[in-house]
């Protein structure tokens, strides 16, 4: 018997888990509103998403699970009419992401922390469109955010800084890894989900 093959009760999980990490990375992402603040969003977001990647890691450890995770949200983005930037840069960041946890053979604490610490790059690709697909991103941008705003993104994202934001999601990964880590200990042991 294949254990390793995804399941529909697998399939439900990654289901549930992309909604609740998608409703907190659209509530984070309300600090966006604030140009400057838009640099600290991957960072922000993954602390905070950590406990539930972590836990969602804890509950499908077989291969693929966490691509299919992955790629749910940035698919969404691009349906919602950002550019081709985010799903190129989401499937190498994902791609990476799995061939860690598989290293881990999907139940390692440490690969499963260092797989997160790369997923949660994947975000960053929000604002290199600025970057990468300037015109098409700032004309979405403008529509939702004005102008003005459009203008201090404009001096906000360099490619300086958009290493910086990349380094600040990978070390956010890692703290929301641990924190996560401590949470499920506690409490997930005691519900016997872990």
């Amino acid at each position: 018997m294949d254990n390793k093959k995804l399941k529909v009760k697998d399939l439900v999980s990654i289901g549930v888990f992309t909604v609740i990490y998608f409703a907190l990375m659209f509530g984070i992402g309300m600090m966006g509103m604030i140009p400057i603040l838009f640099l600290i969003y991957p960072t922000v977001l993954a602390i905070v998403a950590g406990t539930v990647v972590m836990l969602f890691m804890t509950k499908v450890q077989k291969p693929w699970a966490l691509f299919i995770f992955g790629m749910i949200s940035p698919l969404v983005m691009f349906a919602m009419g950002h550019t081709y930037v985010v799903l190129v840069i989401s499937l190498i960041v994902m791609i990476i992401a799995e061939l860690i946890r598989k290293i881990g053979n999907y139940n390692s604490f440490k690969y499963n922390m260092l797989a997160y610490a790369v997923f949660s790059t994947w975000i960053c690709s929000s604002l290199m469109q600025m970057l990468l697909a300037k015109e098409k991103y700032m004309e979405m941008s403008m529509t939702m955010m004005g102008k003005d705003y459009v203008d201090v993104l404009e001096k906000l994202i360099t490619y300086p800084h958009m290493a910086l934001v990349a380094l600040g999601a990978f070390l956010g990964g890692i703290i929301g890894a641990y924190i996560g880590k401590a949470l499920l200990k506690k409490h997930f042991e005691k519900a016997g989900i872990v």
